[in-house]
């Protein structure tokens, strides 16, 4: 498995189904991998990316605070498979002096990412299944600022 570390650019709204995208790129800023996700995962996304704070802990900051009193740690998220457009995801855990990988939807696990400031990597078959790199790039130039959203 080929793994490359990306970042989390942002979230945009998808003119055509009004569906919220989750925008990573690889460090080098030239592969894209848009991933749609629900309102809910992208309010979660948004708020962590804007680094609010709710009141009362959501539940991406309760996950992160319950792995924390386990004494435990997210140490990185592995989108690792695309199969009949459903993408997957690891987080990896670091528990005592052993390793864990939970299975986990690709917009929880960068959910917790962003919460738990570990990085997020892609499986480079992901990258070449999905087959987006251009076309992402042409089609946010094409974007209007009302396109935009922070999901929150």
């Amino acid at each position: 498995m080929a793994i490359i570390q990306v970042n989390v650019h942002g979230l945009i709204v998808d003119p055509y189904n009004q569906a919220y995208v989750l925008l990573l790129q690889d460090e080098a800023e030239e592969e894209w991998l848009p991933i749609w996700v629900g309102t809910s995962e992208a309010s979660a996304i948004g708020q962590a990316i804007e680094a609010k704070t709710p009141p009362r802990p959501m539940t991406h900051d309760l996950l992160n605070n319950i792995i924390e009193m386990l004494d435990a740690k997210v140490l990185s998220v592995v989108i690792h498979d695309l199969e009949d457009n459903t993408f997957y995801a690891k987080i990896h855990l670091l528990r005592g002096d052993g390793e864990v990988a939970v299975d986990a939807r690709p917009s929880d696990a960068v959910a917790l990412a962003l919460r738990a400031d570990c990085p997020v990597f892609v499986d480079t078959k992901v990258l070449e299944k999905s087959d987006f790199g251009e076309d992402v790039a042409a089609w946010l130039e094409h974007l209007k600022p009302e396109d935009f959203g922070g999901g929150g």
